[in-house]
Parts: structure tokens; sequence; C-alpha cells
């Protein structure tokens, strides 16, 4: 199928989650994306023999060919750059350096191919003060803020459940990327994108950032489920009978339904909540009033009514729930595929869609270098005896 990024060669040396969403999306794009792994493979391979955490590299290397190259010899960082030479991005996420020790930094690289567009993305940056801390999701979550934000009043801060820094810094890698390509086509040039973890995060906190550039000398404290600012409400997550659901309340027309749906009209218009600004003031009092009118239902019913009235509203679900979900099936979000080599799973495919073009077929992840003799013969010609030489002496 003719996918936009059809055509597009990307070498992918990134590992974990930050680069390889990246690479993802781009494959799903229609992007040829090989994945270059050291010998043992990436570490997302090597975490578990266990199938089940193994897993989120299955989802996140799915339509990649494989590649196992050791770029720790000169054998292998030759292959690299004569590689690099055919292609038209390179994405790597390795800590700032790294690259350049190796002699394949964005200089070395783009001087064997100028419209190459060469991407890094790290912890804290290329540069600055930070440049050389070791960073992972957890670290990035502490440093940026996310952490201090999340759990409740008087209690140790949280880390957020999900990988949030990784994969806000893998959207924003792929976005960096795709303009450097489209700047590519207008010029004719490459050139090198970067993205921070920590900077890709910033703008996800601006409700909390909101509250402190208002009241600046209040102190902050975790909001935990309420509105980041305190500036919403209801902003929480109710009880149900069995269960839970989280409510919002933009304006006062939601306010109305929410009344409306649970019988208490006679609200409507009371001085105390006639206003966000007096509901948010009350926000312990408010809560209670509707943890009262949540709690006796069960929580789908709950859900039903709600949603009858345009509530906006949604069940807390768990992820088991969640992979079995109608509406992302029905999507083709989500597919069930028998893996070759972790059975039957609920395989995601790109959250991005192109009008008119139908999602890629699954083409499930494969094993360390799986393609790595079909790729040298198709990008270098390299010949079955070159290739057993390369074997034999473990450079791929």
């Amino acid at each position: 199928m003719d996918l936009p990024l059809s055509g597009t060669v990307v070498l992918d040396l990134s590992q974990i989650y930050n680069g390889p969403y990246a690479t993802f999306m781009m494959a799903a794009a229609g992007a040829e994306v090989i994945k270059i792994e050291p010998p043992g493979g990436e570490h997302m391979r090597r975490r578990t023999v266990d199938k089940g955490p193994r897993l989120p590299y299955a989802m996140l290397n799915a339509g990649k060919r494989s590649l196992c190259l050791d770029l720790k010899t000169a054998a292998g960082r030759d292959i690299l750059l004569r590689l690099a030479e055919g292609a038209d991005v390179l994405v790597e996420n390795f800590a700032p350096g790294v690259m350049d020790k190796l002699g394949l930094g964005q200089a070395a690289v783009r001087a064997r191919n100028p419209r190459l567009v060469y991407a890094s993305s790290s912890g804290y940056g290329a540069d600055g003060p930070y440049r050389d801390y070791p960073a992972m999701d957890l670290t990035v979550q502490a440093m940026s803020g996310i952490m201090s934000v999340t759990g409740y009043p008087g209690e140790p801060p949280l880390k957020a459940g999900p990988a949030l820094c990784d994969f806000n810094a893998g959207v924003h890698l792929y976005g960096a990327i795709v303009t450097a390509l489209l700047q590519r086509a207008r010029t004719g040039r490459g050139g090198a994108v970067e993205v921070s973890m920590l900077e890709a995060s910033y703008f996800s906190l601006a409700s909390n950032l909101g509250m402190i550039y208002a009241e600046p000398d209040r102190p902050y404290a975790r909001t935990g489920n309420r509105h980041g600012g305190l500036t919403l409400c209801p902003y929480n997550v109710y009880p149900a009978r069995d269960g839970h659901i989280a409510i919002i309340v933009n304006h006062e027309e939601h306010w109305k339904s929410l009344l409306t749906a649970f019988g208490q009209e006679a609200l409507i218009g009371d001085p105390r909540y006639s206003s966000m600004q007096k509901r948010a003031s009350r926000m312990d009092e408010v809560d209670a009033l509707v943890t009262s009118w949540t709690q006796p239902f069960a929580r789908d019913e709950l859900f039903a009514r709600l949603v009858a009235h345009r509530v906006a509203c949604a069940p807390v679900r768990e992820l088991v729930e969640v992979m079995h979900d109608p509406h992302l099936h029905a999507r083709g979000a989500l597919r069930w595929v028998e893996h070759p080599e972790y059975g039957r799973i609920a395989a995601a495919a790109s959250p991005l869609r192109f009008d008119g073009q139908a999602l890629l077929p699954e083409s499930p992840s494969v094993p360390l270098g799986a393609d790595s003799r079909a790729i040298l013969r198709e990008k270098l010609a390299l010949s079955d005896a070159e290739l057993d030489s390369l074997s034999a002496s473990a450079v791929i």
C-alpha cells in the first residue's frame, strides 16, 4: 500500500520504549524499519526468559526487520556507515556521546549521506548541565516534577503507572523526524533532530503549573484524583457498588446534566454550587455529595446512566478489560494474533490513521538477526562468502 512513509528506509538503533515507539509508528506508516541490535539483542529482549515481560518488545517492534550487528567492531561500524548511505533516517537513543565515541555520530554519518535525517533522543538532551545524568522513565518522572504532583496530600510522591516520559518522548521524536523529512522534501537537505525526555514531559504539567502561577506563595500539595489545578469540581474518581467511575464537570451545563442524571434537579441554581468557582471552594462537600449519589449503583449501570445524560465520565477499568475492549478491537486498534514466539497476544496498531488507507496487516516482531543476511544482500550486495565470514567473526 502507498502509505505516507512508503519508500522511506529507517535504521533503528534505539532500545526500550522511547525510540522504538517512534520507529514503530514509522513502520506502521509504511517505512522500511531495520532494527539494528547488538549480539544478544537490545535490553528489552534480555530482561527475562518469561514471555510476559518480553511482550513489550513484541508490541513496539512489530513490522520491523532485524539485523544483528556488533558496532564495537570495525567491520560492524563500516556496515552501518554503508547502510546509512542508502537510508533516509537513523534513530538512536543512547546516552549523549556514545555514538560519537563509536565514530558513528551525526557528523560522521551525515558526511556519508547529507540527505539523511539523524534523530536522537535522551533523558536531558545533548548539552546542558544534566547531559550526562543517567536517565530512565522513573528518573525523568522524578526530575520533571511528575512524581511530585502524583499521589495524595500528605503522602509520599508516586510515579505515574505508565511509562509517561518514555512514550511522550517517543511521540515527539516521531514528530521531529517527520518534520525533518518534510523539510528535506522542500530543501533537499537532511539534518539532525533531538528530543529530550525531560523537555517533552513538561507540557503535560500545564494544569499543575497554572495553579503555581496563580498562587505562587501557596504551599503546593498533591491532589490525588482531583484536578491538578484544583479549579474544576466535580473532578474525581467516585465509588460505585462494584468499582469506581471517573467524572469531570467542565462547565455549568455539565453540572446540570449531572444533577439531572441523579434526580437532584433541586440543586440547580443552589447558590452554594451555582458556579465552578463556588463548587471548587467547597470541593470536599461536593465530592461527598457525588459519592452519595454514585455509591448505590453498579459501575456499568452508573456509566450507562451518566452517558445517557451526556456527563463526561468513564468506568475505571482493569487492564484485562482494556485488552478485550470491543471498541478497540472493532477499530483494529487491537488485534488478536498468534505470535510465533509469544503465542496469542492482543497486538496494538499505531494510533495514527491516514484517510483512505487501511491499517497494515499485522507483521509480528521477529527473532534477533532473522533478516541479517537478507538485508545485507539487498542493501550492500554482499556475497554468501562475505556473509559467512561476518557471521563466523560474530560481526552479524
